[in-house]
């Protein structure tokens, strides 16, 4: 029964810090474009300058 009393606190803070952590990403715009990625990956790279 006492390890509730550590228990309970330490999983609200991380389902907390984790709620954070997702309300953080949606207003950074993490996902803004959802089809940019997938199309990135098929495309070659040809047309960029050598360093």
């Amino acid at each position: 029964m006492t390890t509730l009393v550590y228990l309970i606190p330490v999983a609200l803070f991380l389902g907390t810090l984790g709620l954070l952590g997702f309300l953080w990403a949606l207003r950074s715009g993490q996902y803004d474009d959802l089809d940019g990625a997938p199309e990135r990956i098929l495309t070659d790279q040809e047309d960029a300058p050598n360093p």
